[in-house]
């Protein structure tokens, strides 16, 4: 029986369900990630585009990234929560953000990227965790 997880923003007419297991769990140090959390560093899990589905009414913002790359963010227009998002070059998959679920239990990253923008307090440990500097 594959697993479904949901994930919702914070007044809870926008939903997400995904169903099996993420393709990838990573945790981003850019600029761009850090604006998109409010954070330090994003935590966010990828799922595959037909594993995904969408209920509620939502809002997009296309962004271009510092190496052109686009994608579209998408957010509540109620609470303004971000939920998902999806690069235009990588549209076989779904990214979101994993406070959003609201699981505690919610598997711990594999991948740690542009550590070179990470802020000097940060540190992510684990030996099954990939750096990227």
């Amino acid at each position: 029986m594959k697993s479904v997880r949901t994930a919702t923003c914070r007044c809870g007419q926008l939903i997400v369900t995904c169903t099996g297991e993420p393709v990838r769990i990573s945790v981003c140090h850019c600029y761009d990630c850090q604006k998109r959390s409010g954070s330090a560093f994003a935590f966010q899990a990828f799922f595959p585009s037909d594993a995904v589905t969408m209920a509620g009414e939502h809002k997009a913002y296309v962004h271009v990234s510092d190496s052109g790359g686009m994608a579209d963010f998408c957010f509540c227009p109620i609470c303004g929560a971000s939920l998902w998002f999806q690069r235009h070059q990588a549209r076989d998959r779904v990214g979101i953000p994993v406070g959003n679920f609201s699981d505690k239990d919610f598997p711990a990253p594999r991948f740690s990227i542009y550590e070179n923008r990470k802020h000097a307090w940060v540190e992510i440990v684990g030996e099954a965790i990939e750096h990227d500097r």
